[in-house]
């Protein structure tokens, strides 16, 4: 098997090894949930939660889910060729490595000693440890659980926000994820007060513990010693992990080197086996990636320009993700993608992508595709700043936009361009041609809409009400990434986006809030017919173009 394949395959054990350790750590949580009500419901949901994960299958299962995901943590940590990471990574391996040394001592008493010594650990039993033994064993208690929590939900979270019904759950998903720990933490805190209450009354605590103070002493003499055990092993662990890495990284840099060439003329260079978007990351290049470089989104991707045919084939985790996007030939994952001669690249999505965009079909990369094109601009915005303080302008325009925003966002378009007083957006990327146009036109109707809302909010801060003009126009144009490597955006170029900011434009020459060219009224199957119609003329063009000029108060069914 393929060295990547072979990380794939070992990617995809640990992140099953953790899904199941999370599947325990619910039930655990909502076991200590039950602390509310009392020790004796906490008990009784024990016995089915043990029937499960005490038996010999749930053992082997937790016990080597856990094992399985720390080992194989450790062995993402020895493959990294560098230790630069975005906060949410760093933050996940250092709340990950803080949970085997936090959760030790619960194990040893809760779990192993039980078995060695033969007796049932009830909650009143392992309660009476954690809260009767001075101030640290309850604050230990208390951060596993927030540690363990949080490592567990930002997992599930970046896991899980690259799928399309991810977005749509958040909104239950969100208040489960911050009420059970919460209601875990009261639980255990309610039961210890009980506990604390039962242990004034003489022989109470003896009797609770009497399971273990009546095991062999050589017994309790392997109990005493296995804390210091584990904390050495883990150790050395993570020592050994990093010791044969910075190993490996001396081996690679002998192996050669191999030169990679961004937009714009930049030039790296980095040993031979690192991934692309392990260079960006060493480079500091900024670089998409939502799911944090394992290959399950597509927003690393890049076009390669040169040295295409001398990168390995696209293994399996790499090629089904770009089928589901249906990528163009020259376009891989770079995170997957490892050179091993000079290449020329350009990422093709900006590095403060979303997991939305990571799903955008690979059509969207700089080529041909058909959209709705919309410009919007505020008249008269220069009087505007003639007759009022800047900090007074600043907030009108914060306004506006924040409106157009809202308006775009409502019917389905995409923020493109910023040109001072005005922007312009992309219609269809994802519904569609004949879609997009209705959108667009959807678009400058409540955009215009807002506007009035808009005036009736500041008709005290407002010498005459704010006018807009939007021009509406459709067809093929170039829509990809554009713009500075550091904040590139999806936009698009082409003659059909000139003749759509011609026709915001024409809006002054009409006297009307929109324009909106005749075929693009006609691929939204909108009937226009009964405002005006003219063939206007457009500078640089020898061809007239039909379009219809409405008014700001036209009622339009869309």
């Amino acid at each position: 098997m393929p060295a990547g394949a072979a990380t794939g395959v070992l990617r995809q054990i640990r992140l099953w090894a953790g899904v199941a350790v999370a599947v325990f750590v619910v039930s655990h949580f909502i076991n200590h949930s039950l602390g509310f009500l009392s020790l004796e419901a906490m008990d009784a949901y024990r016995k089915v939660h043990s029937a499960v994960w005490q038996s010999l299958p749930g053992t082997v299962a937790l016990y080597g889910a856990l094992l399985v995901h720390l080992l194989l943590a450790l062995y993402a940590l020895y493959l990294r060729s560098h230790l630069r990471m975005r906060a949410w990574e760093a933050m996940q391996l250092v709340l990950g490595l803080a949970v085997p040394p936090l959760l030790l001592a619960h194990v040893i008493g809760a779990r192993i000693a039980p078995e060695l010594a033969g007796f049932d650990a009830t909650y009143a039993y392992v309660v009476s440890f954690l809260w009767l033994e001075g101030a640290w064993p309850t604050w230990k208690q208390s951060i596993l659980i927030a540690i363990a929590w949080t490592h567990l939900a930002v997992g599930l979270h970046f896991w899980l926000r690259v799928k399309p019904w991810y977005p749509k759950a958040l909104p239950l998903l969100y208040p489960l994820a911050a009420l059970i720990p919460i209601l875990a933490w009261f639980g255990f805190a309610r039961a210890g007060m009980s506990v604390a209450v039962m242990a004034e009354a003489p022989g109470y605590l003896e009797k609770v513990r009497a399971g273990l103070f009546s095991a062999p002493p050589s017994t309790l003499q392997l109990l005493g010693g296995l804390h210091d055990i584990g904390l050495w092993i883990m150790a050395g662990l993570l020592a050994l992990t990093l010791v044969a890495r910075q190993g490996r990284r001396l081996y690679r840099n002998r192996r050669g080197v191999v030169e990679i060439e961004y937009p714009a003329g930049r030039k790296i260079t980095v040993p031979v086996g690192h991934t692309i978007l392990e260079a960006s990351r060493a480079y500091e290049i900024p670089h998409a990636s939502v799911c944090g470089g394992r290959g399950r989104c597509t927003t690393c991707r890049v076009a390669v320009e040169a040295g295409l045919d001398d990168l390995p084939a696209p293994e399996a985790l790499e090629a089904k993700a770009l089928r589901r996007i249906k990528a163009d030939p020259n376009v891989r994952l770079a995170c997957q993608t490892r050179p091993r001669r000079r290449i020329a690249i350009a990422p093709l999505l900006p590095p403060n992508a979303t997991a939305r965009d990571g799903r955008r079909p690979g059509g969207v990369q700089g080529k041909e595709q058909q959209v709705a094109i919309l410009f919007v601009d505020l008249r008269a915005s220069t009087k505007l700043g003639e007759e009022r303080l800047p900090y007074d302008v600043v907030f009108i325009l914060n306004q506006f936009f924040a409106e157009m925003a809202e308006a775009l966002q409502a019917t389905g378009g995409h923020y493109a361009q910023f040109n001072g007083d005005g922007l312009m957006a992309l219609y269809g990327m994802e519904s569609g041609y004949e879609a997009g146009c209705r959108e667009a036109i959807r678009g400058a109707i409540e955009m215009q809409r807002r506007i009035d809302g808009l005036n009736k909010n500041l008709g005290r801060e407002l010498a005459e009400p704010l006018r807009i003009g939007v021009g509406v126009h459709s067809g093929e144009a170039i829509v990809g990434s554009m713009g500075p490597l550091a904040s590139p955006i999806i936009s698009a170029i082409g003659d059909n986006v000139n003749v759509s900011a011609r026709l915001e434009g024409m809006t002054k020459n009409y006297q009307c809030a929109f324009v909106v060219s005749a075929e693009t009224a006609e691929r939204a199957g909108i009937d226009l017919s009964r405002f005006p119609r003219h063939d206007a003329e457009l500078r640089g063009r020898e061809e007239t173009i039909a379009i219809y000029a409405v008014p700001a108060d036209a009622e339009i069914e869309v």
